[in-house]
């Protein structure tokens, strides 16, 4: 009489080939998600930077000059780069063009 084996689950291999492909994306997928994060607050401070730059704006239609201290430069806590702004003042880098934040 023969019998037959069942198959109740995964082996300990099949299991260990599955652990080691998720390792693998995991590893290939951090990096990324940390370059997105770095971008999206370099996307947040030059967004604070132009609003900024909007209310100057306003200043200047409301008392005909620019304020004194508009040379602006911004950073963020998580990553060590920084943005900056200038209006008819001495660039401050990394900005290279008047009234454009970078």
């Amino acid at each position: 009489m023969r019998t037959t084996r069942r198959a109740d689950g995964f082996t300990l291999i099949e299991l260990l080939i599955v652990v080691v492909i998720i390792g693998l994306l995991a590893t290939i997928a951090i990096p990324k998600f940390g370059f997105t994060k770095e971008k999206a607050y370099l996307a947040q401070m030059k967004t604070d930077l132009r609003n900024l730059a909007t209310q100057q704006e306003a200043y200047l239609y409301d008392n005909s000059l620019y304020t004194t201290s508009f040379p602006a430069t911004v950073g963020h806590t998580y990553t060590p780069k920084t943005c900056a702004i200038f209006v008819n003042a001495t660039p401050v880098s990394p900005a290279v063009d008047d009234g454009v934040a970078a």
